[in-house]
């Protein structure tokens, strides 16, 4: 299995730290930990009782409770706490698939759920967006991909970059296509809890025995650093994850989950504050791009707290990403990480103030492009 390099994360490594303003995040306005303990009435004293032993490799079972009512009161014992979504995503992958498996994923998309099955060696069928559509998922399309050789279908819906998503409906058709074919169906949720004008979908795992979801605290939650993040799947596919764990991280940390279930018992106080910010964010960017609509040409993301704007009259988009930061001192990310190479990927869940002054740097640099 080899990798390739991940373009997204090579067009942050260093600039994500020293950026005068970021507004290229998929993620809302990060937590202290001070904000942390306020939310959750968590003591010093529960900090200092803690014992850093090694953890259960399928997660700590009251932490595990705590996701299962999250996500909509499944089953505990299907629930594995990971480092990140990331990990988990990983872990099932490598547990299910392999080389000459037949895969479906979204394009644009998110780069982990696209390498790493290329690199296992899975055959890949791309389900893709079109902008014509203002990115909206055509479920008829994903039909005629879908085979009797069809092993996974892996979507991430609300959608990173392009904050586009599925109704209730279409998600139900998904999973019938899914049962159709005897497919594994594999829901990144990250960004379940971020949705404008219609309420989180059902988690999949309760419509389809063959789905897993993932969760994570670092979209919705504020929470990237603390690196937690789980998912809900089958019990013996758990199990073929342990077993490769077992040569890798073992478990979560217990600091890691001792406040990951602090959070999780008192979500709403996180997730709610961020969506209303991320709401006023949302009506704040699409008014920027219905002001510059001969600069930029924008659909209004659905769900998550990125957008995806095309450039209209930028030949070299790479280009002027990089002029944008190195000279306005600007944070964005060129479509090209994503295989889209006219559009650039805005996040609008950070600091009001961070983004209105983000926007208005980034207008005055593509009206520099025109003189």
């Amino acid at each position: 299995m080899r990798l390739r390099p991940a373009p997204l994360e090579d067009w942050l490594r260093e600039s994500y730290f020293t950026a005068d303003i970021d507004i290229s995040s998929s993620g809302v306005h990060s937590y202290s930990m001070a904000e942390l303990r306020a939310l959750t009435e968590l003591r010093h004293d529960d900090l200092d009782r803690l014992v850093f032993d090694d953890g259960y490799s399928l997660g700590a079972p009251a932490v595990r409770a705590a996701v299962a009512r999250h996500t909509g009161d499944v089953d505990p014992h299907r629930v594995m706490t990971t480092s990140g979504s990331g990990e988990a995503l990983a872990l099932v992958m490598s547990a299910l698939l392999g080389a000459g498996d037949e895969v479906v994923v979204v394009r644009p998309g998110y780069h982990l759920l696209v390498e790493y099955v290329t690199a296992l060696g899975c055959t890949i069928k791309d389900w893709h967006l079109d902008p014509e559509r203002d990115w909206h998922p055509d479920v008829d399309e994903l039909a005629g991909l879908i085979t009797e050789r069809t092993k996974a279908i892996i979507v991430n819906f609300p959608q990173n970059p392009t904050g586009t998503t599925v109704t209730e409906d279409e998600l139900r058709r998904i999973v019938a296509l899914a049962g159709e074919a005897g497919a594994w169906l594999l829901w990144d949720g990250a960004f379940r809890d971020l949705t404008y004008g219609t309420p989180p979908l059902p988690d999949v795992t309760t419509l389809y025995e063959r789905a897993v979801s993932f969760g994570s605290f670092s979209k919705a939650f504020g929470l990237p650093g603390l690196r937690f993040g789980w998912c809900v799947a089958p019990t013996e596919l758990l199990t073929d994850c342990v077993h490769i764990r077992d040569y890798t991280t073992l478990h979560v940390s217990p600091l890691n989950e001792l406040l990951a279930q602090a959070v999780l018992e008192n979500a709403q106080a996180f997730v709610q504050p961020r969506l209303d910010q991320a709401r006023h964010n949302r009506e704040l960017l699409l008014g920027w791009a219905a002001a510059h609509s001969d600069l930029v040409s924008l659909a209004a993301p659905a769900g998550g707290v990125s957008a995806f704007p095309r450039l209209v009259d930028v030949p070299d988009v790479d280009a002027f990403c990089d002029a944008l930061f190195k000279k306005s001192g600007v944070l964005v990310i060129p479509g090209s990480c994503f295989d889209s190479p006219q559009h650039i990927r805005v996040g609008f869940g950070g600091r009001t103030d961070q983004l209105t002054q983000g926007l208005e740097r980034l207008a005055n640099a593509l009206q520099e492009t025109r003189r």
